[in-house]
């Protein structure tokens, strides 16, 4: 797999190699960093300063860089120097106990929430706090974030649930996972399903109404009563396909909404008009759908300009913005110092020799 074509993740961003063992190497990353306002690597701990462009390195160049760090277990600890991937940050967080089915094994979830949200995520959040305090006291400073401490970060209701049940919920069996009737997914008559959210009394009574099951109004919770209410309700909406219960639903505002696939979401009117669906008409795209910018700002919005390049793709633009010469990127390139392709923004489409 190409990662450099994943559209919704490169898209927008340029592309260049640098062989960070060498000397030459560390010298274009200093003057990159000369003029940059943030940093992000991903290396293990301990990597980037044995390569000499850790916090410390860069700082020299320009004291008010924030340098991101994002690791799996982060810069300290007895696991900061462990491999791992998103599926072992969910683990050792406790996220992934709490996924699947009650008398099953855990599961696995097909998106990796440690890597977006407990990465990714927070390490927006906490460039943008790095930024804001760069403001009032002029320094940079590093973010050291890691996806497992994110991960731990996501368990604030379970601490709630604990304090209100004494004891931390066990696997789809707690208020917010399959216990109740009211907060589940049901299976439809054309074996897809809806997810029920009527948590809130007045959500619970128009849903018991409609299903005329009116003596669970004030049953809502009731553990004698819970798994007679769950059985019912899945015997109901065995009745209709998801797109009949979706048409008899939607008008209610009871919070029910069908599980979609990711082909239907593509086809969705509310995600098209909302832009996080958008078609690709350039031919530069090798998708022809791709997904939009979900943080909408009234003054700077967001916008999907450039496709994503391939590997080193912006090499030799870049460094021509530099200063250096074509014939001394070309020596660069023979020495394996970095590595570019023709950048079809450039003069470089027709080679790079002078």
């Amino acid at each position: 797999m190409d990662r450099y074509q994943i559209a919704s993740l490169n898209r927008n961003k340029k592309h260049i190699t640098l062989n960070l063992k060498s000397a030459e190497g560390r010298e274009i990353l200093y003057k990159l960093a000369k003029k940059a306002d943030v940093i992000i690597e991903g290396f293990r701990p301990g990597t980037v300063k044995k390569l000499q462009i850790d916090y410390e390195a860069v700082k020299n160049v320009n004291p008010g860089i924030i340098y991101c760090s994002i690791t799996g277990y982060g810069q300290t600890g007895p696991l900061k120097d462990r491999a791992g991937h998103d599926v072992n940050y969910m683990s050792i967080s406790g996220i992934l106990d709490q996924i699947g089915a009650a008398n099953g094994a855990p599961t696995i979830p097909g998106i990796q929430f440690a890597d977006m949200a407990g990465g990714g995520m927070n390490g927006v959040i906490g460039i943008l706090l790095a930024l804001i305090a760069r403001k009032k006291t002029g320094q940079g400073q590093h973010v050291d974030i890691s996806m497992t401490d994110g991960m731990v970060g996501c368990l604030p209701i379970l601490f709630f649930l604990k304090q209100l049940e004494g004891a931390f919920p066990k696997r789809s069996n707690s208020l917010l996972s399959h216990r109740y009737a009211c907060y589940n997914i049901y299976k439809t008559a054309d074996d897809h399903y809806i997810s029920v959210g009527a948590l809130e009394p007045h959500f619970w009574e128009k849903l018991c109404r409609y299903f005329e099951l009116h003596e669970y109004i004030a049953l809502q919770f009731d553990e004698t009563r819970r798994v007679e209410m769950v059985e019912i309700f899945k015997k109901r909406f065995l009745t209709k396909t998801r797109s009949q219960w979706e048409e008899a639903l939607s008008s209610l505002d009871v919070c029910c909404e069908p599980v979609l696939t990711v082909e239907d979401v593509m086809k969705l009117p509310h995600h098209r008009e909302r832009e996080m669906v958008i078609e690709n008409s350039s031919a530069e795209w090798r998708e022809k759908i791709t997904l939009g910018v979900p943080v909408k700002l009234s003054l700077t919005p967001g916008s999907i300009r450039t496709p994503p390049v391939q590997l080193g793709g912006n090499t030799y633009t870049v460094l021509r913005g530099l200063g250096y010469s074509k014939s001394r990127i070309k020596a660069l390139s023979d020495e394996g110092v970095l590595e570019y392709h023709a950048d079809r923004s450039s003069s470089c489409a027709a080679g790079c020799g002078e």
